[in-house]
């Protein structure tokens, strides 16, 4: 069964998708769609996190619903006013 949310999501590009959400009364993550687990290195030394997802989700399940538009660069640099409609130093007439 489906249990569905709606995300904003920032990759590959801005959009509102419709994902899959773990289930709440799973007995093995109790909701959290996966356990962390840490590893060490072969001396024993922590190395990282691993994440194992729970059976009960599967979060490559995913519909782009909307896709939202890029926001527009603002031009950088010691001149340049961020509040300016545009950069140059020319009347807009």
């Amino acid at each position: 069964m489906l249990r569905l949310r709606i995300e904003r999501t920032t990759w590959p590009r801005p959009a509102l998708v419709m994902t899959d959400t773990p289930r709440t009364n799973c007995p093995d993550c109790q909701g959290a769609g996966g356990h962390n687990r840490d590893y060490g290195d072969h001396s024993g030394e922590y190395a990282g996190t691993d994440w194992d997802p729970c059976p009960c989700w599967d979060e490559t399940r995913r519909w782009i619903v909307l896709p939202l538009p890029r926001r527009p660069r603002r031009p950088s640099g010691p001149d340049a006013d961020p509040w300016a409609p545009n950069s140059s130093n020319e009347p807009p007439f």
